[in-house]
């Protein structure tokens, strides 16, 4: 359980929690969260969301929702993103690189085969 030591924690939790709920709600629709804090920003995930929004465009890709949060608490990993198929687990993946995210695009959001290289073990 985080802690909350003033009203912004508060807020800032109950808005992650509002995103998650959002994000469950909407099953039917493949989602890919890019963690957009200021090291993974740093660590390139604006290339990173970039690579991710192209593929989405360029194959027409209707059915996925791309969102951004805010840093992740996966120290060394960034950048991060995570992925949510219909009725699956989430898979998270790090230090992913804009020909990462391209990978990972190709092989498990178009074909169904999670990258195993990145792939963050929970």
């Amino acid at each position: 359980m985080p802690t909350i030591k003033s009203i912004e924690d508060l807020k800032r939790i109950r808005e992650e929690a509002q995103k998650i709920r959002e994000m469950r709600d909407q099953t039917d629709k493949v989602q890919i969260v890019v963690g957009m804090g200021t090291v993974g920003i740093a660590a390139g995930a604006r290339e990173t969301l970039k690579a991710i929004l192209g593929f989405i465009e360029k194959n027409h890709l209707a059915d996925v929702i791309l969102r951004q949060t805010g840093n992740m608490g996966l120290e060394g990993q960034d950048p991060v993103v995570q992925v949510f198929l219909p009725n699956q687990e989430k898979v998270t993946y790090g230090k992913v690189t804009p020909a990462v995210a391209l990978k990972i695009m190709e092989e498990h959001i178009v074909k169904g085969n999670v990258v195993l290289e990145n792939k963050i073990e929970a």
